[in-house]
């Protein structure tokens, strides 16, 4: 298997099982129905650990445009190889969603609300506050970041690892997640999105693009952040990349502190 199809048939893993859960417990006469936030943070956890344990030891299953460009950022991986990377994921995303759709085909019609049969697919915030939004996005895969490097400086049992990255993506969506509904991953966000445009979903309504972009410039941002922070502090490099990007972290904070008084409750 070439890394281009292992990142692909990952993510799609990844989408299969996520998506899935998140239709099990939200559409009409699911049997999982009113499963919870417990439900759907545990299975994506586990939905990350499969994927992992599916084509880590091929592509290194990144399975996130951000975690590639992250690693690419500290020299952990090679600029050259991060569009392939990052177009195997999208698409293996894509076909995910398609495939979660076809499972719950019956169940889309009765279902009548549209922001439920998005949620299967993609990420909307609770309180829109686009400049929060974004933050709680860029500190969950900052979190995410840090939490993959400092495993990886720990002498762990063959085979546990893909597990602990899933109990870490556990924690995020329970601790981080309430806010956004952590995305965390731009390709996770925006292949399923792009497949409820494109799918005929009874009564879906709209895939809302102009929200979009915030699950895509959150991850890449807390991302790379998250991997010039471990640079810098566990090996002492990348000084200026994190002082750029504490400085860009700040602006955005200092941003939605700014404006947080205007929001709609």
């Amino acid at each position: 298997m070439s890394t281009f199809t292992a990142e692909l048939v990952g993510t799609m893993l990844l989408i299969l099982f996520g998506g899935g859960v998140v239709a099990g417990v939200s559409l009409h006469k699911s049997k999982g129905l009113g499963g919870g936030w417990v439900v759907i943070t545990i299975a994506w956890g586990f939905a990350v650990a499969m994927a992992a344990y599916a084509v880590g030891g091929i592509s290194g299953a990144h399975l996130n445009p951000a975690l590639t460009i992250a690693l690419a950022t500290i020299g952990n991986f090679a600029w050259a190889d991060v569009p392939l990377y990052i177009v195997a994921q999208i698409l293996g995303a894509f076909i995910g969603a398609v495939l979660v759709y076809l499972v719950y085909l019956p169940h889309w019609k009765g279902t009548e609300d549209e922001g439920t049969k998005l949620g299967v697919f993609a990420t909307s915030p609770a309180i829109k506050h686009t400049p929060s939004n974004v933050g709680a996005e860029m500190v969950g895969a900052f979190a995410l970041v840090v939490g993959i490097l400092a495993l990886g400086t720990n002498t762990i049992t063959d085979g546990l690892n893909p597990f602990l990255v899933g109990v870490l993506i556990i924690v995020i969506g329970m601790a981080l997640g309430g806010p956004t509904g952590y995305a965390i991953n731009p390709a996770r966000d925006f292949g399923p999105r792009l497949a409820h445009a494109l799918l005929p979903i009874p009564g879906k309504g709209s895939s809302n693009w102009s929200y979009a972009w915030v699950p895509i410039i959150g991850p890449i941002i807390g991302g790379v952040y998250g991997a010039v922070f471990f640079d810098f502090l566990w090996n002492g490099n990348s000084m200026m990349l994190f002082v750029l990007f504490s400085i860009v972290v700040v602006a955005i904070f200092g941003a939605a502190q700014a404006t947080v008084s205007k929001v709609e409750q």
